[in-house]
C-alpha cells in the first residue's frame, strides 16, 4: 500500500511540473509557477526519505512492512 501512496506522490510531483511550466508559458507570471515547482521538489525529497537505504542497507518503507508483520 506504501509503494502505490509514493507512486501517485511521484506523479502529482511530475503533474506539477508539467503544469507549472504550462502556467507559466500560458501567462508569463512567475511566482505561482515557482511555487508548484517548490511543492514538486518538497514531495520527490519526501519519497526519496522513505525510499533511500540507510547505513544498515534497509529503507524506511521496508521497516514500516516489518513493524506491520508484512514481509
Amino acid at each position: 500500500m506504501t509503494s502505490i501512496v509514493l507512486a501517485i506522490v511521484m506523479l502529482a510531483a511530475f503533474a506539477l511540473v508539467a503544469g507549472a511550466f504550462a502556467l507559466w508559458r500560458r501567462t508569463g507570471d512567475a511566482k505561482n509557477p515557482a511555487l508548484m515547482v517548490l511543492l514538486a521538489v518538497i514531495a520527490i525529497v519526501n519519497v526519496l526519505i522513505w525510499t533511500v537505504p540507510t547505513d544498515t542497507g534497509e529503507t524506511p518503507v521496508d521497516q514500516i512492512g516489518k513493524a506491520a508483520g508484512g514481509n
